[in-house]
C-alpha cells in the first residue's frame, strides 16, 4: 500500500473515531420495527456472488478443482498466495457492458424485492473504485462495478444490499495468525513472513466500508461475512464500525455475522435462531439448511444456493429443481423467514441459463401467488393435516398444498368461513364440523407445485 493510501486511512480512522465518541442513542422497539418493516414484508431476495473467482469457474490452470462446494473459495481450495491467484484470475474477469441491468431485470422478473451482492469476498478484491487499495475494479478493469449494479437495481425499484467480507486473503496486514478459526490459503501462509499489524488492517476495513456507505446513496442492507470465536466482534472493532455505518446510513439493516455465527445443527439451522442476540445484528442467517421451525420474535433470512456453489462453477451440475426452490420459499415464509436465493454469474457478468430458468419459474409462480408470500407471517398451526404449509396475513390464512390429500378434503380447526383458490378466485365448497372447517378440493389441483387456498 502506498504512502498516500496510508495517510488517507489514518485520516479516515481519526475522523470516524472523533465523530462517534458520543455514540448513538438507543433505538426504541417501535423505531426498530419501522426500520425493519420493508424487509419483513419482502420475504424474497436475490443473492449474487461475483468476483475474480467467477472467471475461473471452478477450474485452476485447466483442471477442475471439484464439482461440488463453494468455488468462490477457489483460492483457498488450491492454497495459492494472492499474487499467483491474481495473475491467473484477473485475465479471466471481463465484465461485459450492461451486465448489471440483466441482473436487475432478472431479479425483478423473479419477484425479488431486494438484491444482496458481493462488494468484496474473502479473496480481497473490491468491486468498487476504492481509494485505499489498487486491488479493486477501478484499478483493474477501469470501472466502478458497484455503482453500475446499484444504479441498475434502483432503476428496477429493488432494495440494495452489500455483502462485505471481513476476511481478506490479499491485504498484507490481515493477521491470519491471530484469526486462527478463519480460513487462509495454506501456501499463502508460507510466503506471508512479514510481521503483520492487525490494527492497520482494521483501519483499512473501516475505511473501505466507509467508502461503500458514503459514495452510493441509500444502502438498505449490509451483509457481513464472517466471524468465529477468537476472531469476532471487537477483533474487527465491531461496535465502532457499526456506529460509523449507522451514522451514514441510519435506515440500514445489518446481519449478525460481524460478531458471530451461532452453532449449525446438522440438517437444521434452528440453532442460529434460538441463540440469536439482537444486540449483534438485526437478523440472523441460516445457511443451506432450513430451520425445522421459526422462533417468534427472531428476524431471520435463509441463504441458499441453486446448486452447491455460491460462486460460478462450470463443473457443478447439481441443480435444485424449480419445484424444490418454490416449495423452499413457501416453507421459509411459513416459519416467518426470508429467502435469499443465490446466483453465481460468470466472469463476464452473465448469469448461467440454469439459474435464469429457475428464477423465471419463481417469478411465474409468485405473480399468481405472491399475496400468500409477501407481507405474511408464520403459520399459527404446529401441524397441518395435509402435505404443505400455511402462511398468515391478518385474519387471512393461506394454505399451500403440495399434493391433494386422500379423500379430496381438508379439515382444519379455524373460524374461517370461506375458501377460494388464489389462482382464479374460484370458491370451494365448505361446511362446518364443530370448531373445524371442512374444505372440498377440486379433482385436480391447479398447480402441481403449490396450489394456494385463501381462507377468510
Amino acid at each position: 500500500m502506498n504512502a498516500r493510501a496510508n495517510t488517507l486511512l489514518a485520516l479516515l480512522l481519526m475522523t470516524t473515531t472523533t465523530a462517534l465518541q458520543a455514540g448513538l442513542p438507543p433505538e426504541s422497539p417501535a423505531a426498530r420495527d419501522a426500520r425493519m418493516a420493508w424487509w419483513r414484508e419482502a420475504r424474497f431476495g436475490m443473492f449474487v456472488h461475483w468476483g475474480l473467482y467467477s472467471g475461473l469457474g471452478g477450474t485452476w490452470k485447466g483442471k477442475s478443482v471439484g464439482n461440488r462446494g463453494g468455488m468462490e473459495w477457489i483460492q483457498h481450495r488450491v492454497g495459492v498466495d494472492t499474487y499467483t491467484y491474481a495473475a491467473e484470475a484477473i485475465p479471466k474477469f471481463k465484465p461485459k457492458p450492461g451486465f448489471a441491468k440483466e441482473w436487475a431485470r432478472l431479479a425483478k422478473e423473479a419477484g425479488c424485492k431486494y438484491v444482496v451482492f458481493t462488494t468484496k469476498h474473502h479473496e480481497g478484491f473490491a468491486l468498487h473504485d476504492s481509494k485505499v487499495t489498487n486491488y479493486d475494479a477501478g484499478d483493474v478493469v477501469g470501472r466502478d462495478l458497484v455503482r453500475e449494479i446499484v444504479e441498475a437495481l434502483r432503476a428496477e425499484g429493488l432494495r440494495v444490499g452489500f455483502y462485505h467480507s471481513v476476511i481478506d486473503w490479499h491485504h498484507p496486514q490481515y493477521d491470519f495468525t491471530r484469526a486462527k478459526g478463519l480460513p487462509y490459503p495454506r501456501y499463502a501462509s508460507r510466503v506471508a513472513v512479514t510481521p503483520r499489524d492487525h490494527s492497520k488492517y482494521v483501519a483499512f476495513l473501516h475505511a473501505q466500508v466507509r467508502e461503500l456507505v458514503t459514495h452510493y446513496g441509500p444502502v438498505d442492507i449490509l451483509w457481513w461475512d464472517y466471524s468465529k470465536p477468537g476472531a469476532e466482534g471487537e477483533f474487527w472493532q465491531a461496535d465502532r464500525l457499526v456506529r460509523m455505518v449507522f451514522a451514514h446510513q441510519p435506515r440500514i439493516i445489518m446481519n449478525n455475522r460481524l460478531y458471530r455465527i451461532p452453532h449449525i445443527e446438522k440438517n437444521d439451522s434452528v440453532g442460529r435462531l434460538t441463540s440469536f442476540d439482537p444486540s449483534q445484528g438485526d437478523f440472523t442467517t441460516p445457511e443451506q439448511t432450513v430451520p425445522s421451525r421459526g422462533v417468534p420474535g427472531v428476524d431471520w433470512e435463509q441463504c441458499m444456493t441453486m446448486n452447491t456453489s455460491w460462486g460460478y462453477s462450470q463443473n457443478d451440475h447439481a441443480w435444485k429443481s424449480s419445484e424444490k426452490l418454490i416449495r423452499t420459499l413457501v416453507d421459509i415464509a411459513s416459519k416467518g423467514g426470508n429467502y435469499l436465493l443465490n446466483v453465481g454469474p460468470k466472469g463476464d457478468g452473465s448469469i448461467p441459463e440454469e439459474s435464469v430458468v429457475r428464477m423465471r419459474d419463481m417469478g411465474k409462480w409468485l405473480r399468481v401467488n405472491g399475496e400468500a408470500i409477501y407481507g405474511t407471517q408464520a403459520s399459527p398451526f404446529a401441524k397441518l393435516p395435509f402435505d404443505g404449509r400455511c402462511t398468515r396475513k391478518g385474519d387471512t390464512l393461506y394454505l399451500h398444498l403440495f399434493a391433494r390429500p386422500a379423500g379430496g378434503t381438508i379439515t382444519l380447526v379455524t373460524p374461517a368461513t370461506t375458501a377460494t383458490l388464489l389462482a382464479d378466485g374460484r370458491k370451494l365448497a365448505t361446511r362446518r364440523a364443530g370448531d373445524s372447517l371442512v374444505i372440498t378440493l377440486p379433482e385436480v389441483l391447479p398447480d402441481p407445485v403449490a396450489t394456494v387456498i385463501r381462507l377468510r
